[in-house]
């Protein structure tokens, strides 16, 4: 039997001899909120993982950092996911970066947080912009408990969600493109009372960032004579009963 001291330490070299995953949170629109924690874990990455390469590359041009890049996107996950792991093994450090935001929320990181965690992988989160509790912070909701919603599926099982989330008696956060968000707002209107407190937060942190809060028909109706509705959209809905003064 190995004696519990040199147990810990062949542990400790075994866990030495094993390279991190680095779960890196990147911007959200203002490159100025890079830190420099980010910064030095991104230059000294073997390799970073990341949702877009063209969307991450021009991140790290403007960092003046040239680590490479490995794609790893919904459509590739579970191909890429080994590749990532058997580099993680072999010692290497990798770095996981959404195109926006804090990787593993409403977007594949999860995964290979997940399988890290099963090989006994070191991983590590390095805190930064986050779409969700900004828009959240934002609102002027109550945000001492919140549900997550983050995208909606787009059909199948959407009109049952729609349904519960109406009835919900919590905040509500979901995620939604420039595409779907009238679409989404007609069905909030549909499913829900039209006094229902709403904040729809667009271009956080960008030049244009805007928060149109208000009862759900209001909001409506700015949003229909909205002309210049761009950007990712993070909707803010308060709990069913939830009233203001």
């Amino acid at each position: 039997m190995i004696p519990f001291n040199q147990s810990v330490s062949i542990l400790t070299l075994h866990l030495t001899l094993l390279g991190t995953l680095f779960l890196v949170a990147t911007p959200i629109g203002n490159l100025s909120d890079v830190s420099a924690r980010t910064r030095e874990v991104l230059e000294h990455a073997h390799a970073i993982a990341c949702e877009d390469t063209r969307t991450s590359s021009i991140l790290l041009r403007s960092l003046g950092i040239t680590s490479s890049l490995i794609p790893f996107h919904q459509h590739n996950e579970h191909k890429k996911l080994d590749t990532i792991m058997r580099m993680l093994e072999s010692g290497q450090d990798i770095a996981l970066i959404s195109d926006a935001g804090t990787p593993g929320i409403s977007d594949p990181g999860f995964l290979a947080v997940r399988e890290a965690h099963r090989r006994g992988l070191r991983v590590s989160a390095i805190p930064g912009p986050s779409a969700l509790t900004t828009a959240l912070a934002m609102s002027g909701l109550p945000a001492d408990r919140f549900l997550f919603e983050g995208f909606l599926p787009p059909k199948k099982g959407r009109k049952t969600r729609l349904e519960t989330l109406a009835e919900y008696e919590t905040t509500t956060v979901l995620f939604e493109s420039v595409h779907r968000i009238s679409r989404l707002m007609g069905e909030l209107k549909n499913h829900c009372e039209p006094t229902r407190m709403i904040a729809v937060c667009r271009e956080l942190t960008k030049q244009f960032e805007e928060v149109i809060r208000g009862p759900l028909d209001e909001v409506y109706q700015k949003m229909e004579n909205h002309t210049h509705l761009k950007g990712e959209f993070v909707v803010v809905l308060a709990g069913k009963n939830y009233k203001e003064e």
